[in-house]
């Protein structure tokens, strides 16, 4: 394992050398927004697979600075939420109940705003040029906060997998690194993780979604 300072300096430069492709995954992400808020609703499977792709472009830009242990632990996460994501069904994405669709926004908006490692920019650059879907953990507070806005997807095996990853994240980057700011992602993955295992909610409202009059159960 590399040195905090080492792991540091990559995450730095991946940070800043990436701002294009990081606009263009918050160019992405808005234009998702915008059509959630339009009440487009895709299928819980389309948007559970949509929602890997800046996971595994966390995992190409580790390989190609040779962060080679971010790279296998993100694409081992795409792959393990690929094959969850693919038996998650037809069922349209609903929003859960109002605390996780709050909880979700905020921590998408963390993801989204991540106010670390990037150099000399101006504040007001982070809504553009943020590294969500360069990092580990503003791509996983993006991606937790989607899960939570949308009560897991209705699986227990999505949201308890994604919430450790997130809390991996967290505890790493706040006591390994430094960075006390990931202590929020590990917030947000424990709710994920205990909405996910609340007995009241049975997995989330989802899990009891019907289409066509026909129960599903989740994944």
């Amino acid at each position: 394992m590399p040195e905090p300072t080492q792991i540091l300096a990559t995450l730095t430069q991946i940070a800043n050398a990436g701002i294009v492709l990081a606009a263009l995954w918050h160019l992405v992400a808005a234009v998702a927004a915008v059509q959630l808020l339009r009440a487009w609703r895709p299928s819980r499977r389309w948007a559970a697979v949509s929602l890997l792709a800046p996971l595994a472009s966390v995992s190409a830009m580790a390989f190609a600075y040779a962060s080679y242990f971010n790279a296998v632990v993100a694409a081992t996460l795409v792959l393990g939420l690929l094959v969850v994501a693919l038996r998650l069904g037809d069922p349209p994405v609903q929003p859960g109940p109002t605390w996780s669709r709050l909880a979700g926004i905020g921590m998408f908006a963390f993801g989204w705003f991540y106010p670390h490692f990037l150099e000399s920019k101006p504040w007001l650059s982070y809504a553009i040029v943020a590294p969500m879907g360069l990092l580990p953990c503003p791509t996983l507070a993006a991606l937790i906060g989607a899960s939570l806005w949308a009560s897991g997807f209705g699986s227990k095996a999505w949201s308890l997998t994604l919430s450790a990853a997130g809390l991996f994240y967290a505890l790493f980057g706040a006591i390994r690194l430094g960075v006390r700011l990931d202590l929020i992602l590990g917030i947000g993955s424990s709710l994920l993780g205990m909405g996910a295992l609340s007995s009241r909610q049975l997995g989330w409202s989802l899990a009891a979604t019907t289409l066509g009059g026909v129960r599903r159960p989740s994944a």
